[in-house]
């Protein structure tokens, strides 16, 4: 999956699940979630990797479950980046959740596209 199919992607995921829980995740406008999907790119580029690192042991301990933890505080920062009154989410629980339906879609599109790239060969 490119950058960009990854980046629209991940704001179609933070428009429906603003959609589909209002009380939980707030986006400000469809601007706002493809502005919030770069930062959070950049963020996954720059500071997911040296947190990774950080937390080998316990990731390993988890069996890899707490790199949804990793996850969700990279969605935690993209909203203090962004402004919790433009993109946030009620709780540290709900951002947890918002990262596990992002690394679901994310693999299933992922997935997608690894077939559409094999049939062609």
């Amino acid at each position: 999956m490119t950058y960009l199919q990854r980046v629209i992607a991940n704001s179609l995921i933070f428009i429906s699940l603003s959609v589909l829980f209002p009380n939980q995740v707030f986006v400000e406008s469809i601007t706002m979630a493809i502005l919030a999907s770069f930062v959070l790119s950049i963020l996954n580029a720059l500071v997911k990797p040296i947190l990774i690192l950080l937390s080998l042991p316990l990731n390993i301990l988890t069996f890899g479950l707490f790199s949804f933890v990793i996850s969700a505080g990279m969605l935690q920062l993209t909203s203090n980046v962004l402004g919790n009154f433009r993109f946030g989410f009620s709780s540290f629980t709900v951002s947890i959740l918002v990262a596990v339906a992002m690394a679901l879609v994310n693999a299933i599109v992922s997935d997608h596209n690894i077939d559409k790239y094999a049939d062609k060969r």
